[in-house]
């Protein structure tokens, strides 16, 4: 798609109309190239943030993934509890694509282990040996010559922050969609999944909230048309709103609404993004309810009226203004509890769990 900008430097008149993509901007345009009541471009990350959203581990090497049959024969040999190092490998089309959204593909994951402990599990370190160790072995980075049985990346940080909980939460990468979904501990998450390491209902209301993805549309980048998520970009920046015990309550019962209405949508047998396709035509009307109901919770824990929660002109000038705020000190904010900016204030041990 071919654009043209036109600029004059100190024009002799000033300028009082603006034009993007052939509308009246009223307001002007940011040097974002979006209309000035949308720019986010000086949004401040937020330090109760940190510490909370990950992207997932990069290999660096395909021969950790194995087929279905490989890992359903590991996990059957009697020599080692090989469920320990081969894992469901959940990637960001399984979110996008599958009407269950559970991982399709699985992977040999060591975590910290040593070559010795790796070595407990003998049919998947000889499977590493052969597919992943050649192509190390040639690797200029000598962290990853020397540990070819580890991943490359392996977010020791991200290991930690879900090892106590018992489901985390998982956003795709890229896509059409911001779409958040559920997941089990025992699943590794792939560089296409952001893994936000909170367990409660209500997070996953927030995150699945027109709130959240009118924010992730502007502060997120774009990759071949696709909105592209990150944690850095997007998360690390989103002001959360601070819900009493009653809002808390009223966001996380419409969130379980949501999940048993996708479920339905999905009927083992279609993805979100068809699910969504359709209902942005008028289908699933139950689903599109929910959501209505789940934007009203989130709207109000913020302070603000039911009808803002999908204007984009009324929610990022009110997450700009937070964002401002909270970064400047101005306000209160304990979204996580001790959990965000405390877990980056402590040293995080260079091991990691991967039990």
């Amino acid at each position: 798609m071919w654009r043209s900008v036109n600029w004059v430097k100190a024009p002799s008149e000033q300028v009082t109309r603006f034009r993007l993509a052939g509308q009246e901007v009223p307001d002007g345009i940011a040097a974002d190239l979006v209309p000035a009541a949308l720019s986010t471009l000086q949004a401040r990350p937020l330090a109760a943030n940190r510490g909370v959203a990950f992207q997932g581990p990069i290999p660096v090497g395909d021969g950790f993934i194995v087929n279905q049959a490989e890992a359903h024969a590991l996990l059957q040999r009697e020599d080692a509890d090989y469920a320990a190092v081969v894992r469901p490998y959940l990637i960001g089309d399984d979110i996008a694509e599958d009407p269950q959204q559970r991982p399709r593909r699985w992977i040999i994951d060591f975590g910290a282990r040593s070559l010795e402990e790796s070595a407990e599990y003998p049919a998947a370190l000889g499977i590493v040996r052969e597919r992943v160790k050649p192509e190390r072995d040639a690797n200029a980075d000598a962290g990853f010559r020397t540990s070819w049985w580890r991943f490359g990346r392996a977010r020791g940080e991200m290991r930690d922050a879900v090892a106590a909980l018992d489901r985390y939460l998982a956003v795709g990468a890229t896509g059409k969609r911001t779409l958040s979904i559920w997941c089990e501990r025992q699943w590794c998450p792939s560089n296409l999944v952001y893994v936000i390491a909170l367990d409660d209902d209500t997070a996953f209301g927030v995150l699945t909230s027109s709130v959240h993805r009118l924010w992730a549309a502007r502060r997120g980048s774009t990759l071949e048309g696709r909105l592209r998520y990150t944690n850095t970009t997007v998360f690390a920046t989103f002001p959360w709103p601070s819900p009493d015990d009653e809002q808390r309550e009223h966001i996380a019962a419409a969130a379980r609404s949501v999940v048993a209405e996708r479920t339905r949508a999905c009927d083992g047998r279609r993805g979100l993004t068809d699910v969504y396709n359709l209902l942005d035509d008028g289908g699933f009307r139950d689903l599109a309810a929910t959501h209505r109901e789940l934007d009203a919770a989130v709207a109000a824990a913020y302070g603000w009226p039911a009808h803002v929660a999908d204007d984009p002109y009324e929610v990022v000038p009110r997450l700009m203004e937070l964002n401002a705020d909270i970064a400047a000190g101005r306000r209160t904010y304990a979204p996580f509890g001790n959990r965000g900016q405390a877990a980056t204030a402590r040293e995080l041990p260079l091991a990691y769990r991967s039990d």
